[in-house]
């Protein structure tokens, strides 16, 4: 079973920033749709932000609009989730996906119901 492989994430105050990576498939790149999903025990795994590979073109919750940005690596097939001026509620456990299928196009991504490879999941903890 394809898992994307990702890195990062860690301990911060508020107000500080981290970074996470993800590895994409290979096959798939650049024709697929990347996400970051978040989750916090108890609560219902939410989608942060989606790109689409091929175009680059991104998206974000309102709750991390102006704070997080994607970047990729096409000569890597790795994509970077920047994470500036954190809050404490950023404090989750951050997970990476992807999807691809024929015909994909950059509005796809944002069916965060779609996205079915995931990473292991990785912390990211902000302190107050």
């Amino acid at each position: 079973q394809v898992q994307l492989l990702e890195s990062g994430g860690g301990s911060v105050q508020a107000g500080g920033s981290l970074r996470l990576s993800c590895v994409a498939p290979k096959y798939a790149y650049p024709s697929l749709c990347m996400g970051w999903f978040r989750q916090v025990p108890g609560k219902l795994r939410e989608g942060v932000a989606t790109v689409y590979i091929a175009s680059g073109s991104t998206m974000f919750t309102d709750s991390v609009k102006g704070r997080f940005s994607i970047s990729q690596d096409n000569g890597k097939n790795t994509v970077y989730l920047q994470m500036d001026s954190l809050e404490p509620e950023d404090t989750a456990k951050y997970y990476c996906a992807a999807f691809w299928t024929p015909g994909l196009t950059a509005p796809m991504c944002a069916n965060w119901k779609a996205y079915n490879t995931w990473g292991q999941g990785i912390q990211v903890t902000v302190s107050a």
